[in-house]
């Protein structure tokens, strides 16, 4: 039975983080939600939602690789979404190329997925079903500290390589002929996209991957146009949806991952209507030829 809501925001939080479980999906929620705003937005930047999109099912074959042969599924998720990656950079050199060699990649990863799942007779199919829609409030203490050395991981790489990564995401072809290694930048992005999705498995699951990893970002850049602006907005609404998705689930016996798709989802269509709503409010420029003068001397 789920507990009343009293209205009591402060008291309700301290209540949940008496219970160890609720501890450690708001800390690996936190640390998934950080990674997967910042990485969304080269995500979106560079166009490659569909390699993210891949990644996630290439996830879903590790993990199931892992659960088949009674290893920690967040291994299996980082063996497979960063060798997917690192072969989707080396077989298609330019982000805006890829997507024959990301299809093809994809397709056997599912397949190799199916296998794995039907080779699995040993146990519960809950492990493979948490792979498809997430299962944050089953995260261990170890998957946290996994999670918390992946964050670090991301972030270090980050330091290092932000400034090239954003300007070849701008503009690819400029930053080849400044003779930047377009190549080795795919590969990093990749990579970076394959261990920000395995982290993001754990919270929405394969299915469910957009929540974290595009829509806060397609928010954020309809927001702002600045880099460090937008990525700060992608991180506060994914973890803000999160963390919300967390709070709301705690009262309803739904899933979190639900929660989380929804509110994220919700704040999208509001940023696009009021972007639309202030585009057919803003008044029109004013035509030249439209003008008395102008009308006047075609006439004459």
């Amino acid at each position: 039975m789920s507990p009343d809501f009293s209205f009591d925001i402060i008291g309700d939080v301290l209540e949940m983080l008496r219970y160890p479980f609720m501890v450690h999906a708001f800390e690996a929620g936190a640390l998934i939600a950080i990674v997967a705003g910042f990485v969304g937005y080269l995500v979106v930047l560079r166009r490659s939602s569909f390699a993210a999109h891949a990644l996630a099912h290439t996830g879903f074959a590790g993990g199931a690789a892992a659960v088949l042969f009674g290893v920690n599924p967040v291994f299996g998720l980082l063996a497979f979404t960063t060798a997917s990656g690192s072969g989707m950079a080396v077989l298609g050199r330019k982000a805006s190329s890829r997507d024959m060699e990301t299809g093809t990649v994809l397709a056997f990863m599912l397949g190799l997925g199916l296998l794995f799942v039907n080779l699995y007779k040993g146990g519960s199919a809950n492990e493979v079903y948490s792979l498809l829609f997430g299962e944050i409030l089953g995260i261990s203490t170890a998957s946290v500290l996994l999670t918390f050395e992946a964050f670090l991981a991301i972030l270090a790489i980050s330091a290092l390589v932000y400034r090239p990564l954003l300007f070849s995401a701008l503009d690819e072809d400029v930053a080849e002929a400044k003779g930047m290694p377009v190549l080795g930048l795919n590969l990093v992005f990749l990579v970076l996209v394959a261990i920000a999705v395995s982290m993001a498995i754990q919270v929405v699951g394969v299915l469910l991957i957009f929540s974290l990893m595009v829509t806060p970002a397609a928010i954020a850049i309809r927001v702002s146009n600045r880099p460090l602006f937008a990525v700060l907005v992608g991180v506060v609404v994914a973890v803000s949806a999160t963390w919300l998705g967390l709070f709301i689930a705690w009262y309803e016996p739904y899933p979190v991952s639900f929660f989380i798709t929804t509110l994220t989802f919700g704040l999208y269509l509001l940023v696009r209507l009021t972007g639309w709503l202030s585009s057919i409010s803003r008044p029109r420029p004013a035509d030249p030829s439209e003008s008395p003068a102008v009308a006047n001397s075609n006439s004459a």
